[in-house]
């Protein structure tokens, strides 16, 4: 009987396809900075437990949260991570990030990049925002849902 084996890589690859990711240093508590990305933006950030993400290190498990905006009436899905839970971090190679944003499922101008970029930057306690290549991410597969 032939083994099916799970190709970790072509799943990242499609997951990440006509995807963006931005790295986001900003330690205030992940409700916190959701509301006020809410409030700045006009946006309806919710966390989605039925997406968190569990990881289990050293036989105890880690919850990282995950908050979700669906754009009305296009197919743009925002996602917001919480990069690190008691201690431990999502992507360990990005330990100084606080979290992930993920926009995924439609194509984003580049202005409106660097426009959603400066507002972030303009929330108080935000003190960086990158965009992210996926080749730089070791742990892509953490992020998948």
């Amino acid at each position: 009987m032939a083994k099916l084996k799970i190709d970790n890589e072509a799943l990242a690859e499609e997951f990440f396809e006509d995807s963006l990711l931005l790295g986001i240093v900003a330690p205030v508590k992940d409700y916190q900075f959701s509301w006020q990305l809410n409030q700045l933006l006009g946006f309806n950030f919710r966390v989605n437990n039925d997406i968190e993400i569990q990881l289990t290190k050293k036989q105890r498990k880690y919850f990282f949260a995950i908050y979700e905006y669906a754009v009305p009436s296009i197919t743009l899905v925002h996602y917001l991570y919480n990069n690190q839970f008691d201690g431990e971090y999502l992507l360990p190679e990005f330990k100084h990030l606080d979290f992930l944003w993920l926009i995924k499922g439609d194509i984003v101008a580049a202005d409106d990049i660097a426009s959603l970029t400066q507002s972030i930057k303009s929330l108080p306690g935000v003190q960086l925002v990158t965009e992210m290549t996926n080749e730089k991410i070791k742990n892509k597969q953490h992020l998948i849902f």
